[in-house]
């Protein structure tokens, strides 16, 4: 189990202390690795000092704050164990909900999502969450009404194939659809933070909203990328030609065109299309020189 922490002084023992209670009563054999994200605060000592306390915790230091996806990414590499399970330090999170994940997984998915169905959170984190979810849903297709849920469940395969920096955690179920993993959620409890306070900000939101167009591009175009640079190239260029011909006819017509704007906007567009489809080709290429050395295969013959 993975448990990340950013100035949880507060938080961090007794959340520990009900995952364990939690967990000592199942008979499963488990680790849970707190990954401190660079406090500034407390959370430091209160993490060794559980590590040494608890046979079966164990605390990672950041040096520094790299951000929530990067702490993941390091508790996936160093968590050991066939299902991990995610989950945020804060105390919102009901460590209750953990069997019936992996009963999840058990039932044949990769990984499940923990679906807070009453959120505890400020009016305006809802509503920005509720936007967010409804065009990750709608840009990725993957069905899904809270991406961002901190409490998960995953298999060995996807912590495996997945690879978090930016605000990709957001996408971990995007990104393990993609890879070909059998997704889904279920319905949890969810608390009011009881310290501290919320990590969320502003511009949270819109790095998110850069992060789905990444998430978008490298789930859909990184094997044909002429299709997008290509399309937006092309439609570019078709409303630069059709400016230019309407021009061409103004002039032909006896009308002056050169102070005109829409004679620079169409040069323009025509231009910045086809500098896109050139874009698009040398992806195409690099796409094609990619996967020919990585199928050395293609090059064999028989003697």
């Amino acid at each position: 189990m993975i448990l990340p922490a950013r100035n949880e002084v507060e938080s961090l023992p007794a959340v520990v202390a009900e995952v364990m209670e939690c967990l000592e009563r199942t008979s499963l054999k488990f680790e849970l690795v707190i990954v401190d994200d660079g406090s500034t605060d407390g959370t430091r000592s209160v993490a060794a000092r559980l590590s040494q306390d608890i046979e079966s915790v164990r605390a990672i230091r950041l040096r520094r704050n790299v951000g929530k996806s990067g702490a993941l990414q390091v508790g996936l590499r160093e968590a050991v164990g066939d299902r991990i399970v995610l989950m945020d330090a804060d105390g919102q999170d009901d460590p209750a909900a953990i069997p019936a994940l992996l009963a999840a997984l058990d039932g044949g998915l990769d990984l499940v999502t923990g679906r807070r169905t009453e959120r505890q959170d400020r009016l305006m984190k809802r509503g920005t969450s509720r936007l967010y979810n409804a065009m990750t849903a709608r840009v990725t297709g993957v069905h899904g009404r809270d991406f961002n849920s901190g409490l998960k469940a995953m298999t060995r395969d996807v912590a495996g194939s997945l690879d978090l920096y930016g605000e990709l955690h957001r996408y971990i179920p995007v990104l393990a659809s993609w890879s070909g993993f059998r997704v889904g959620e279920i319905d949890v409890h969810h608390r009011p933070r009881l310290h501290g306070e919320s990590k969320f900000r502003k511009a949270r939101f819109w790095r998110g909203f850069f992060d789905l167009v990444t998430v978008k591009f490298l789930t859909t175009y990184t094997s044909r990328p002429f299709h997008l640079f290509g399309g937006v190239g092309f439609s570019l260029s078709a409303i630069g030609t059709g400016i230019l011909g309407w021009l061409l006819y103004t002039k032909i017509s006896g009308h002056g065109i050169s102070d005109r704007p829409a004679l620079f906007a169409g040069a323009l567009l025509v231009l910045v299309g086809v500098q896109l489809l050139s874009v698009g080709l040398l992806a195409e290429l690099l796409v094609h020189f990619r996967n020919t050395a990585r199928n050395p295969s293609r090059l064999a013959e028989d003697l």
